[in-house]
């Protein structure tokens, strides 16, 4: 089912400096403070390409997307970027420590072209809805560049792990590219030796949007709107297999502002067990011990909660979240959460609580993270999951390898 191709990358050349200060984490990642850092790193870094500084007087002929453009162009032809002399596919380890835990694990993808497939095909599922702002943003950028920049992250079912294995076999040579970034994760690229033997073990494959679905729907549009173009109906994909022992999701908690709150806790009791907790340990604990309850935890001025759902038993926490507290409990809409009025996300359950003691937010909503047992379920099952529900860590580097249309 899945078509994957190995291509021929632009990739930085040694001539444009250190690695670590021409790469990126994802554009929808990157905080003002980090594109500072970025612009300062290198005058070629990709953060100028992929979100470069936007000025008052930009305009129609000069933006952007034009500056991005004439950027990437200049690199191409000073040798800042070298393409491959053969195509190839590249095998991508990512090293790192889990946030909270300590725990060190080691991320075994690969890297290569994927066919652009409307999701009615059944090949490329989804589990998470997109918005059009970023889109429109992406769009803009890809038709202006016709470059993909960054890989979108898929996962793919292996639980033999066949193709784990011939990525063991390129990573037994020194790595063709290896870079730390700002969170300690080490990235580490090899050149495939047998990319056809990865294609015919793909080829019975269905795909599952890990990070990138705003970009993945932005590829889908622009194949429908270029025929024409050669290379359009395929796109840079990053795969990792979805039984890897190195797959990791973080929880994200919600951060809950501008409300009124003094009534919360009287209408979330209408559908949750309520018990008042002296310490994180005690939530923790509770999550630990599996089954199948929804517990999710909430601070609220010194005060920390552990909340049971009555009814709900395998649901999603986060769906719960969002329908019967978000919602039912706290009257806020699924509009102004597309719009993230009242709602702010944040990685790390003692930092959603911290802001939450000195004032920032008013509840701060905790959850245990969704497996990728249930983000596959929900995407192979044809359904999606509300906004923000999983975090993949860590992230995909962009910068590593950039894939020209034309």
């Amino acid at each position: 089912m899945a078509n994957i191709f190995p291509f021929q990358p632009y990739r930085y050349a040694s001539s444009a400096g250190e690695l670590q200060n021409l790469v990126t984490q994802p554009y929808d990642k990157i905080s003002p403070a980090m594109q500072a850092k970025y612009l300062a790193a290198s005058p070629y870094n990709l953060v100028r390409v992929i979100l470069g500084e936007r000025k008052p007087a930009d305009n129609d002929s000069e933006n952007v997307y034009t500056r991005a453009t004439r950027a990437m162009d200049e690199w191409i032809a000073s040798g800042v970027w070298a393409r491959d002399a053969e195509p190839g596919m590249f095998a991508y380890f990512q090293e790192f420590v889990v946030p909270d835990t300590g725990e060190r694990l080691n991320r075994k993808g690969f890297i290569a072209l994927g066919q652009v497939e409307d999701y009615t095909k059944g090949i490329v599922f989804r589990h998470e809805q997109t918005l059009s702002g970023p889109k429109k943003d992406r769009m803009e950028l890809l038709k202006h560049t016709r470059t993909h920049f960054e890989p979108i992250f898929m996962l793919y079912p292996d639980p033999a792990g066949a193709i784990d294995a011939l990525l063991d076999e390129a990573a037994a040579a020194p790595p063709i590219a290896q870079v730390t970034d700002e969170y300690g994760a080490i990235h580490r690229m090899w050149k495939v030796g047998n990319p056809a033997r990865i294609q015919e073990l793909m080829a019975d494959k269905k795909l599952l949007i890990a990070d990138g679905h705003h970009r993945y729907e932005t590829a889908m549009a622009f194949q429908r709107d270029h025929p024409e173009l050669a290379g359009a109906n395929r796109m840079m994909m990053a795969f990792v297999n979805m039984h890897s022992a190195g797959l990791k999701i973080l929880a994200t908690h919600r951060l809950v502002s501008g409300i009124d709150a003094a009534g919360f806790l009287k209408a979330a009791a209408a559908d949750f067990e309520i018990t008042e907790i002296g310490s994180l340990d005690t939530l923790k604990r509770a999550w630990a011990a599996g089954g199948d309850r929804s517990i999710i935890g909430a601070a609220m001025g010194d005060k920390l909660y552990m909340l049971e759902d009555r009814s709900a038993r395998g649901a999603l926490d986060v769906r719960i979240l969002h329908e019967r507290l978000l919602g039912k409990a706290l009257g806020i809409s699924e509009e102004a959460v597309r719009n993230e009025q009242h709602l702010r996300y944040v990685r790390g359950i003692d930092a959603a609580v911290e802001e939450v003691r000195k004032g920032a937010a008013q509840i701060a909503f905790l959850l245990k993270p969704t497996s990728v047992e249930q983000v596959a379920d929900t995407s192979f099952g044809g359904r999606v999951m509300p906004q923000k529900s999983t975090d993949f860590y860590p992230k995909l580097l962009s910068g590593m390898v950039m894939y020209k249309l034309d």
